[in-house]
């Protein structure tokens, strides 16, 4: 049985004054303070919306 890999994804900053798009990539990951830490199945489209988020 192999484990599934995973992601931790800390939000360190807040969401105002950021793109929509971004904002909603924050809610898709669950994140809505500042500090607030997840962790996540490491899949494309969760490394996707981290991806969107560090530009």
């Amino acid at each position: 049985m192999s484990k599934q890999k995973t992601i931790r994804v800390v939000q360190i900053a807040s969401p105002i004054g950021r793109q929509g798009y971004q904002k909603k990539c924050l809610i898709g990951l669950g994140l809505n303070k500042i500090n607030r830490t997840r962790v996540l199945p490491y899949n494309d489209s969760i490394f996707g919306m981290v991806k969107k988020l560090n530009t």
